[in-house]
Parts: structure tokens; C-alpha cells; sequence
């Protein structure tokens, strides 16, 4: 075992018991607990001693035990509708990979940006932003995913090798699927379940109306200039792959385009299936509406596609389908657990009454509202590393408010940054689902990762400054 893991696995539980046994008061019993807890796992979680997806079973095991919530509480977690959708999102990978379709949407991409490294990565961030826009970041991020991979196979085993230039390749494309995908999500209320949380919170408890269309002429600047920085820290700084045109030309790409002959029967049904599934992903709010009833939910959605995919014959005389549960041998299951166990850990947050406590911190600054929007971003964009954005900013944004409030000033100038930042966690594969399908690739490492993410964040932070002095105050 290298050194460094050999520290973090000890270092991971000492640094448990340390925490959980300091003679320190707090307003809550269960916030020691917690963050004893929470220490643990990041430790282990970065240094990567063990599987993720076991770390991430801690809070399901050490919870109870502690009496922090009990096991079926618990257990919620890793049974959320956001595991779901992810299952769902995976399950449509899976079919895309299976029927071939991933390498013929990849042979046309690479068709259409060229064969240059970097405007292959720069293309494929573009589309992923764009669709992230309107449909889950996770959905776009699955759908990518695949064809990413592909494009890699495709391009970088020549005859060199899989050097370190290919490597950051494939590492930058990796990344910049992940970090894309949240960042398009920003752009449009219904593009990501903070914006969403919002829009609800404000008009059901101070009766106001957030508009689509300002919305998207403040959030889209932002994501436009955070696309292109990120894609700046990416290829041009952090992992630059100094690669010249692939040696795969043109003529090559198209004759194996070629050999993958007419769309077939399979490929037609799965693209079917992606089509109703974007749909109604975008079109949800409108359909509920129009029936007046919640009839579709993101994961709902993701789940009916899952089944359609298992259940579409493609043969019925032979009894084939798009999709048979052994195929399911390749989801990548770890993952689900990961994200449950950091859904857990987040409840484990809210219960303990963390959240407050950050928010009473923010409060005393009560006399420099910029100070205080400034440090609203900061906290919300590193904490979106550790827990759900969604139940952040279920937390977070009353407490904004309140601080708005007091200050007496308009509780959006607080509550719009701060819900933008929740989006933006670049740091860790567990922070977010994009980052997580990305991670589970094997083209990531925890600490690539993170190095990036530490940049992005910062220039996020700076960002959403500006924007909260600027943008924001113009148009809401």
C-alpha cells in the first residue's frame, strides 16, 4: 500500500475518534457527531484508501450507531429519486453503448469539430452545456459519456501508445463533460433542481416571480464565460496535451462511418426512446401543469425510459430486447452507493443544524452586505462539495433570506448567487452526479480532480461577484 493511503487509512478514523471525543459544546450534540463523521469520509474519500462506494456506507453503518438517525432514515438516502434518475440515466448509456450508436454519433462529431485535440474537447463541453440547459445534468453527462469514451478508443490508440499527452486528452475530456454539464445547468431555471427550489421558495414565500427570460439573460453570460475558462484551465493550463492533428484524417473517419452501414432497427429504438425521454424531461412542467397533476418527475422519467429499454423487443419471435438485465453487469453500481452515502451525509448536515450555524456566522457581518453576498458564494460553492446542492440550498436560502431581510435589501441580490454557486462544484466525484459518472470512466483520479476543481471554484467565486454587483441588480 502506497504511503500516502497508509496515512489516510489511519489518519481517516483517528481523526474520527479525535473529533468525536473533544470536550466541545455546541448547540447540538449531533453536529460533533457529524462532523466527526464527515472528517472521516473526506479523508478517505480523497486519499482513496478504499472503494468510494465503501466509504460512502459509513454514514448507513455509524449513523445508528451514534444516534444521529436511525438505520431506515438512513437508508432513505441511498434510495433517493436522484439515485434513481442516475440508475435511469446509466440504464440509457448502457443501451446507447449496447447497440453501437455511441461510436456512430462519435465518428459524426469528430467529423463536424475536425481532428484537432482540443476543438474535439471544446465541442463535445459545447454540446454537453447546451443540452445540460434543458434537460439533467446527469442525463447529459450519461448520454455523453459513451460517446467520449469511444472518441478516445478511437483516437488515441495509434502507434505510440497511450502516452501522457493522450492521457490528458482523455483527462481533459473526461473533466470537461463533468464541469460542462454543471455549468449548463445554470443557465436556465428548469436546467438544474436548485433553480428550480428557488423559484418555488420565492413566489410561495414572498409572492415573487422569477422570469424565465431575465433569468436566462443574467445566468447565460455567466455560463459562457465559465465554459471558456474552464476550457482555458483545462487544455491550455492545468493538462495540456500538446497534440498535433489524430492521424486518424478525414477520409478515415468517414470510411468508419461507413462500416457501421444504415441505422438499424436497435439503434432507431433506442434513439426513440432517448427522444421521448428528452422530451418529456423538457416538458415536464408544462405536461404536470396542462393535467394539473404531478404525473412526471426527472427520475420518474429516467426510470420509464429505463423500463421501455428492458421491455422494447427488437425480435419478438426470438425473444430479444434492446436491453437484458445481464447487460446491467456493466452499470457501474459503486456509484449509486457513493452518491447515496453523500446524500446521507448531507441530511446528516441538515439535521445537526450545521447549516444554521454557518448562517448565524454570516449574519454578524451585518453591516457589509457585499462582504456578506461575497462570503454567501464562498461558503455555498465549497459546501455544494460535500453535500446535495438541492438540500443546500433548501437550507441555505431561508436563512439568505433572512439576512436580506435585515439588511434591507432585496433578498434575490443574496439568494441568485448563492443558488448559481450551489452548481458549480468542480472539487470531488461525489459533489455532483456529472462528476461521479465521469470519475467512474477510470480516465480520473480523485486528485486531478480535485486540482482542477480548487482552480474552477475560485474563478466560479470571482465570478459570481461580479455577477451579484452587476447582472443581478440590472435585471431583477
Amino acid at each position: 500500500m502506497p504511503r500516502y493511503k497508509l496515512i489516510g487509512y489511519l489518519s481517516g478514523p483517528l481523526l474520527f475518534f479525535i473529533l468525536l471525543l473533544l470536550p466541545l459544546e455546541w448547540p447540538n450534540p449531533i453536529i460533533q457527531k457529524v462532523l466527526a463523521i464527515g472528517a472521516w469520509m473526506i479523508v478517505w474519500w480523497i486519499t482513496e484508501v478504499v472503494s468510494l462506494s465503501v466509504t460512502a456506507l459509513i454514514p448507513l453503518t455509524i449513523f445508528p450507531l451514534l444516534g444521529v438517525m436511525d438505520f431506515a432514515t438512513a437508508a432513505k438516502n441511498y434510495a433517493s429519486p436522484i439515485v434513481f434518475l442516475f440508475f435511469g440515466g446509466f440504464v440509457l448509456a448502457l443501451a446507447i453503448e449496447k447497440v453501437n450508436l455511441h461510436k456512430r454519433i462519435a465518428l459524426n462529431i469528430i467529423r463536424l469539430t475536425g481532428t484537432s485535440p482540443n476543438r474535439i474537447i471544446l465541442g463535445f463541453m459545447i454540446s454537453t452545456a447546451a443540452l445540460s440547459m434543458w434537460i439533467s445534468n446527469t442525463a447529459s453527462t450519461v448520454v455523453m459519456l459513451p460517446i467520449a469514451i469511444s472518441v478516445i478508443r478511437l483516437l488515441i490508440q495509434d502507434a505510440d501508445g497511450f502516452t501522457k499527452n493522450d492521457r490528458n486528452f482523455a483527462l481533459s475530456l473526461m473533466l470537461g463533460i463533468a464541469f460542462s454539464a454543471n455549468i449548463g445547468g445554470t443557465a436556465t431555471l428548469i436546467g438544474t433542481p436548485p433553480n428550480t427550489v428557488l423559484v418555488g421558495f420565492m413566489a410561495k414565500e414572498y409572492d415573487i416571480e422569477l422570469s424565465f427570460v431575465n433569468w436566462m439573460l443574467m445566468a447565460l453570460p455567466f455560463m459562457w464565460f465559465m465554459l471558456f475558462l474552464n476550457y482555458l484551465v483545462l487544455v491550455k493550463w492545468l493538462f495540456p496535451n500538446r497534440l498535433e492533428n489524430f492521424e486518424s484524417s478525414k477520409e478515415v473517419i468517414q470510411l468508419e462511418i461507413d462500416k457501421l452501414g444504415s441505422i438499424h432497427k436497435a439503434e432507431r429504438m433506442v434513439l426513440a426512446v432517448f427522444a421521448l425521454v428528452a422530451g418529456l424531461w423538457i416538458f415536464r412542467a408544462p405536461i404536470n401543469s396542462l393535467f394539473q397533476e404531478n404525473l412526471f418527475s426527472d427520475a420518474g422519467i429516467s426510470m420509464l425510459g429505463a423500463l421501455l429499454l428492458f421491455s422494447l423487443p427488437v425480435n419478438m419471435k426470438e425473444g430479444t430486447f434492446i436491453l437484458h438485465w445481464d447487460d446491467t453487469q456493466k452499470l457501474p453500481w459503486g456509484i449509486l452507493i457513493l452518491f447515496g452515502g453523500g446524500l446521507a451525509l448531507a441530511s446528516g448536515m441538515a439535521q445537526a443544524g450545521i447549516i444554521d450555524l454557518i448562517g448565524d456566522a454570516i449574519s454578524v457581518y451585518k453591516d457589509n452586505p457585499f462582504f456578506i453576498s461575497s462570503l454567501s458564494i464562498f461558503v455555498v460553492l465549497f459546501l455544494t462539495e460535500l453535500m446535495s446542492n438541492v438540500a443546500l440550498v433548501n437550507i441555505f436560502i431561508p436563512v439568505l433570506a433572512g439576512i436580506a431581510i435585515g439588511l434591507n435589501i432585496p433578498i434575490l441580490y443574496l439568494a441568485i448567487p448563492a443558488t448559481l454557486a450551489s452548481s458549480c462544484a468542480f472539487m470531488l466525484p461525489m459533489a455532483t452526479p456529472p462528476n461521479a459518472i465521469v470519475f467512474a470512466s477510470g480516465h480520473v483520479k480523485v486528485y486531478q480532480m480535485a486540482k482542477a476543481g480548487i482552480v474552477l471554484n475560485l474563478i466560479a467565486v470571482v465570478l459570481l461577484i461580479i455577477l451579484a454587483k452587476t447582472l443581478v441588480p440590472a435585471l431583477f
